[in-house]
C-alpha cells in the first residue's frame, strides 16, 4: 500500500477539520481529493507530509508511519503545497541546486526536472521575476527533484493558462505511471482528465470514494434536453414515465431528468407524437463530475 490513512481526526479549537478519516491508495494510482473550501483537504495533506500531527489516528506512507518515522516519510514524498513557498531572490537553477544538495541527488537531475516541467526558457531567471504559472512549475520541479515514490499536490494547476494546464496535466499523468499521485484541485476538468479515482470530503468526513468512471455512472440517472415546436404545459410533461424532474429552460425547450435502465429518448419522442408536437432537438446530456460533486456536497 502506498498511502494508508487510519482513523485520522484533527481539530482546531472547537472546529473539527477531520473526523475519523480512513482510506488507502495503491502504488500507481492518481487520486483526486475534492471538497468544498474548509472541508479538510489541506489539513489531511499536511498531516500526510508530517507538517501537522493528527489528534487521533495515524497514516502510513510507503510503509512508514507518519508519527514514528517522519523523516522516511518526508524523503519518499514530493509535496507541492497550496501556497507554494519559494525563495524569490534565488534563480531557478540556484533554488533547485540548493534543494538537490538537501536531498543529496545528482545535479544532472536539475536538468531533467527543468525539461520535464517546461522551465527551460525561464531557468536563468530569478524566481521573483516569474509569472504565477511558472512559479507553480518551479514548485512542481522541486517536488519531483528527488524522484519520490509519492506526489502530494495541493492545487497544482493554480495560475496556469490553458496551454500550461495541458503541459502540467501531461507531466502529472506521466508521473503517475510509476508514482502514486494524490492531488487536490477545484478544477473538475483536471480531475476528469488526470485521475483514476476520486475521494470527496465534506465537513471533515469522506462522503465518496470511487473510481472516476463508476462515480459518474453510479446511478441510472440520465438528462435529456428537448426542444418542441410548440408550448406544452408542465402538467403534461410530468406524465412522462420515469421522470424525476423537469425544467423549462427557454420557450419551448426543456431539460428532463429520468431515472431508468433504458434510454428514455424514444419515450420523449413518443410523448411529442402523442401530443401533436414535433421535436426540433433531442439530446442526451452526460452527467459530469461537477454535477456529481454539487449533488454530494450540497
Amino acid at each position: 500500500m502506498s498511502i494508508e490513512v487510519k482513523n485520522i481526526s484533527k481539530s482546531y479549537g472547537t472546529q473539527k477539520a477531520l473526523d475519523n478519516i480512513s482510506f488507502s491508495i495503491q502504488k500507481g494510482e492518481i487520486v483526486g481529493f475534492l471538497g468544498p473550501n474548509g472541508a479538510g483537504k489541506s489539513t489531511l495533506m499536511k498531516i500526510l507530509t508530517t507538517y501537522l500531527t493528527p489528534d487521533e489516528g495515524t497514516a502510513m506512507v510507503n510503509e512508514n508511519d507518519i508519527l514514528s518515522n517522519p523523516k522516511e516519510v518526508q524523503l519518499s514524498i514530493g509535496y507541492l503545497p497550496e501556497h507554494n513557498p519559494l525563495y524569490l531572490d534565488l534563480y531557478v537553477r540556484e533554488y533547485l541546486g540548493f534543494n538537490a544538495d538537501v536531498y543529496k541527488v545528482a545535479k544532472s537531475r536539475i536538468d531533467e526536472v527543468i525539461e520535464l516541467t517546461g522551465l527551460n526558457t525561464e531557468s536563468h531567471k530569478k524566481i521573483g521575476g516569474l509569472s504565477k504559472g511558472y512559479r507553480q512549475r518551479v514548485g512542481l520541479a522541486n517536488a519531483l527533484l528527488h524522484n519520490p515514490d509519492v506526489l502530494i499536490l495541493d492545487e497544482p494547476t493554480t495560475g496556469l493558462d490553458p496551454n500550461q494546464l495541458l503541459e502540467i496535466r501531461n507531466v502529472i499523468r506521466d508521473a503517475g505511471k510509476d508514482k502514486t499521485v494524490f492531488l487536490s484541485t477545484h478544477i473538475m476538468q483536471e480531475v476528469e482528465a488526470i485521475c483514476d479515482r476520486v475521494i470527496i470530503i465534506n465537513k471533515g468526513q469522506i462522503v465518496t470514494d470511487k473510481k472516476l468512471n463508476t462515480l459518474i455512472t453510479a446511478d441510472k440517472e440520465q438528462i435529456i434536453e428537448v426542444e418542441f415546436d410548440y408550448q406544452i404545459e408542465a402538467q403534461a410533461i410530468a406524465k412522462i414515465p420515469h421522470l424525476k424532474s423537469y425544467v423549462n429552460t427557454h420557450d419551448f425547450s426543456w431539460e428532463l431528468t429520468f431515472v431508468a435502465d433504458k434510454d428514455m429518448r424514444p419515450a420523449v419522442f413518443d410523448f411529442a407524437h402523442d401530443n401533436g408536437l414535433k421535436t426540433l432537438q433531442l439530446n442526451q446530456k452526460n452527467k459530469n463530475l461537477e454535477a456529481v460533486f454539487r449533488e454530494i456536497t450540497k
